[in-house]
């Protein structure tokens, strides 16, 4: 029951919130043809998202589209040869796509996701956060809110949690980063704006050179989900000494955004909708990649420390929502959703000011 509530008012919310938007222009009807979809994948077409991908065009026929699929491993080529015309749609990880949607673009906010309870994280609950996020965008009452000029959110599914990657596991506190490099990428400018607050030392990196300026000793600590263990080699700069620390950073998206004219109209709803239904295929793969690290790679937080980090990237969102990073209305529409599973948190009371 509590579920259905959490859900009904998120997309009540949205819908309040999408009341004072000017209603964009409809989609034409798509020319007869097909439509060049561009996948971002750290493995090419050998992924497992290009592997759902090729699924998702077979279903998308009885949608009126004709996709071709094409693959990418570097998604700042995929996102501006979208953006030249060269793609009809692409597929790529939230932090690339929030320059269409911020809105959407919620999901990837700084421990906007995270579900800590008595001092330990509720992965679980955390993801329950992410499917809801997931749900609400996928409803009918979200297509204004999906929608942003000519661009439109077509669907998102989990990537899996952004942990942070170190190389010393002796690194427990926000006080042992002081002074320490870590890597953030230029088109996040969020990552820049935390790692300043903490006392470290921000290193421009993208996702092509992140890992190697981890593994090389560059930096001290990387952001990084599962996925990328192993094809990125972060065993190498991990060494023995290193350790992925169990706090999510940020539980990460993987969105698809469509150039609206050259798709039949209500296509990018019935996208939303394939997409939702594909969480539980999603989430399978971001454990069966996090089953792959050896547990003697893991570390954990104290509560106290894990508390620390929880509410310290909470106060942080706001700052950088000041900052006009992230959006507000995505970030209403995340707390709301945490509070429909965690009501006994603080940020969940009448006076909180929190996102």
């Amino acid at each position: 029951m509590w579920e259905k509530i959490g859900v009904r008012s998120a997309v009540a919310t949205l819908a309040l919130l999408a009341s004072g938007l000017s209603m964009p222009a409809q989609a034409q009807q798509a020319q007869q043809g097909s439509q060049k979809l561009c996948v971002y994948d750290l493995l090419g077409a050998a992924g497992d998202i290009f592997a759902m991908a090729k699924d998702y065009v077979v279903a998308s026929k009885a949608w009126g589209a004709n996709l071709t699929l094409h693959a990418y491993t570097d998604e700042r080529i995929a996102t501006q040869d979208f953006i030249a015309g060269e793609c009809d749609a692409v597929f790529a990880t939230g932090f690339r796509t929030r320059q269409f949607n911020s809105t959407t673009a919620a999901i990837d906010s700084l421990g906007a996701s995270s579900i800590v309870k008595d001092g330990k994280v509720d992965m679980d609950a955390s993801y329950e956060v992410v499917r809801r996020a997931i749900q609400v965008f996928a409803s009918p009452a979200s297509t204004k809110i999906a929608t942003n000029g000519r661009y439109e959110i077509a669907g998102i599914i989990p990537f899996g949690t952004a942990y942070p990657v170190l190389n010393d596991r002796k690194i427990q506190t926000v006080e042992d980063l002081a002074g320490k490099k870590i890597a953030a990428f230029d088109y996040d400018k969020a990552q820049a704006v935390m790692i300043q607050k903490i006392g470290a030392q921000p290193v421009s990196a993208d996702i092509t050179n992140f890992a190697s300026k981890f593994n090389n000793g560059v930096v001290d600590m990387i952001a990084a989900p599962a996925a990328a263990y192993k094809p990125l080699e972060l065993y190498r700069g991990i060494g023995t000494k290193g350790a992925i620390n169990r706090f999510p950073i940020v539980i990460l998206s993987y969105q698809m955004v469509i150039n609206t004219s050259k798709f039949p109209a209500n296509y990018g709803l019935e996208s939303r909708k394939y997409w939702s239904g594909q969480f539980d295929r999603a989430l399978k793969l971001i454990l069966r990649a996090e089953k792959t690290i050896p547990e003697k790679t893991w570390s954990d937080l104290t509560p106290e420390n894990m508390i620390k980090y929880t509410i310290m990237l909470r106060e942080s969102r706001g700052t950088i929502m000041d900052q006009g990073i992230y959006d507000k209305q995505g970030l209403t529409i995340l707390k709301k959703l945490r509070c429909s599973i965690n009501r006994a948190d603080s940020e969940c009371t009448p006076d909180s000011k929190t996102f």
